[in-house]
């Protein structure tokens, strides 16, 4: 459900029939409270897989380690909303400019901070936070399996639109940063 509802919702052709139904000032934030329904939703109706541990790591140091890395993939989730203008990524500034009767200026291409070694520091954030726990199961591997899934596809996608929405100059910034591995051209 997750998935079809926040891929459906951020691609452009929803996006279009959308803007007929509400204004463009709410867009994005109908987005993030429908995202943040469907995620309530399955937070409610979640039902664990009893399952065996497929790998435990019960070593002290190694299982720091591993919640060390977990800890760091949220941290570097929640700084990369932050790097991209959080207050848009959550549709709070497009309301606040509409209420102030202020224009919202175009999205300009930037390559903040972490954004000039990875083009998606907020997906290696999560993929590292999805994998770096020292007991996985057989139900916690299935969810990190099927979200680095989602994510790859929804890497794709996003691409795409980034690609549609600012041409060359993205096609550069490809060519020469890195996915999800840190490197430079």
């Amino acid at each position: 459900l997750f998935a079809v509802q926040h891929s459906v919702m951020a691609r452009r052709g929803f996006k279009r029939w959308w803007l007929r139904v509400v204004p463009a000032a709410v867009e994005r934030s109908t987005y993030v409270v429908a995202t943040c329904v469907v995620l309530a939703l399955m937070f409610r109706v979640w039902v664990p897989i009893e399952a065996p541990v497929v790998w435990q790591v019960e070593h002290r140091a190694g299982a720091a380690l591993l919640w060390s890395l977990f800890g760091a993939g949220w941290l570097l989730v929640l700084v990369s909303t932050f790097l991209i203008n959080h207050f848009e990524l959550f549709g709070l500034a497009q309301v606040f400019a509409r209420l102030t009767r202020r224009v919202m200026p175009e999205t300009e291409f930037q390559t903040p901070m972490l954004y000039r070694f990875v083009r998606h520091p907020l997906y290696v954030g999560l993929l590292l936070s999805f994998w770096s726990v020292p007991v996985m199961t057989a139900g916690r591997l299935l969810f990190a399996l099927g979200s680095s899934a989602y994510i790859l596809i929804g890497i794709a996608f996003e691409e795409r639109d980034l690609l549609q929405h600012f041409g060359e100059r993205y096609r550069r910034y490809r060519a020469e940063v890195g996915m999800l591995l840190p490197w430079r051209s």
